[in-house]
């Protein structure tokens, strides 16, 4: 299915991945780009595409998928796509076999036997990719979702309000432990970013275990690399990637949320708290709470309005970077309205 080691990261976002997978990337045998997120943008939209096994909308997914990682706002270097050597590898006509050739063929341009996907929400699509990728590796990678709720609120993506942050988190949560509970213990490894970010040689000797690689301190140099220059230089989300681990970093929700914000958060997604060793701080072990309706339809006035705000305040230029991807998955949707106008 794949000539090298899939390492697959799953989680929720601002959890440490672009720091994680910027460290794995300094192993000269891995090989980790900042991921274009395929099959979490695509697969929802394989409708368009009509029947995969008709060669020319294969083709069409193929060409969508280069396109995608020709617009992804980091960008892959050394790399120039060959459609037909994309669909010589493919062993079926799937997405993931698509992803998996795109992975091979970047693994091969630096020369790397291992090659890591840090789209977490791939934690939601074990299914497709074991069935294609069964030897890979999963790497579970968690923060503090408090903590998380905090970064999403001041970054220019994502949920805005701590109720619709917590949901995600939540779900994201149970997917990956799920995902555990079906591999085998030499297929997964957890870590969490505060113990990444404060005892990092110690996690990184573990990681390195699982992956069968010798630890070297240079790992931790990751922030001095072009690839970590190029990430920072291409959003405000990945500006810390280019300094050196930020230690003590957590527990951002104390001095950043309010009272009610974390109360909200530990109301939706106390379970997973407990459940990952995070002491609560508004509510009690074991406490759950539901909502009204009215009480989440006020929510979701307030999490539009952020959003709106932070949209008002993003980049030129990283704005114009996302839009071009967005702009692609519009017209992918859009040719599925006109086979539909035509059909009727």
């Amino acid at each position: 299915m794949t000539s090298k080691l899939p390492i697959i990261m799953i989680g929720t976002q601002r959890s440490g991945s672009n720091l994680l997978r910027l460290i794995l990337n300094e192993i000269s045998i891995i090989a980790a780009p900042h991921p274009p997120h395929i099959i979490q943008r695509l697969m929802p939209l394989l409708f368009t595409y009509g029947d995969l096994s008709v060669s020319k909308n294969f083709k069409q997914l193929v060409n969508d998928t280069c396109q995608l990682i020709k617009l992804n706002p980091v960008p892959w270097e050394r790399i120039k796509f060959d459609r037909n050597n994309i669909l010589s590898r493919c062993m079926e006509n799937t997405l993931v076999a698509v992803f998996s050739s795109v992975y091979d063929i970047y693994a091969e341009a630096w020369d790397a036997k291992i090659w890591c996907c840090k789209s977490l929400a791939n934690v939601h699509y074990f299914p497709q990719i074991n069935a294609y990728l069964p030897n890979a590796k999963y790497l579970y990678l968690y923060r503090d979702g408090r903590d998380v709720a905090v970064s999403f609120k001041e970054a220019v993506v994502g949920q805005k309000h701590f109720f619709h942050i917590a949901q995600q988190w939540r779900k994201d949560q149970h997917a990956a432990l799920k995902i555990k509970k079906q591999l085998r213990g030499e297929q997964f490894f957890s870590l969490s970013y505060e113990d990444l970010i404060n005892s990092p040689e110690l996690s990184l000797y573990n990681l390195c275990g699982f992956l069968e690689l010798e630890f070297s301190p240079t790992m931790l140099d990751f922030y001095n690399s072009r690839e970590a220059s190029n990430t920072s230089s291409s959003s405000t989300l990945w500006s810390n990637v280019s300094k050196p681990i930020i230690k003590k970093n957590s527990n951002k929700f104390l001095s950043k949320a309010t009272k009610e914000e974390v109360k909200i958060f530990e109301s939706v997604a106390g379970d997973v708290l407990d459940s990952l060793g995070y002491e609560r701080n508004q509510t009690n072990m074991g406490e759950f709470r539901t909502f009204s309706q009215e009480e989440i339809a006020q929510f979701d006035l307030q999490n539009e309005k952020a959003k709106a705000q932070v949209r008002d305040m993003i980049d030129v230029k990283d704005k114009k970077r996302r839009e071009q991807q967005l702009s692609l998955l519009e017209a992918i949707k859009s040719r599925c309205s006109l086979i539909d106008s035509k059909t009727y």
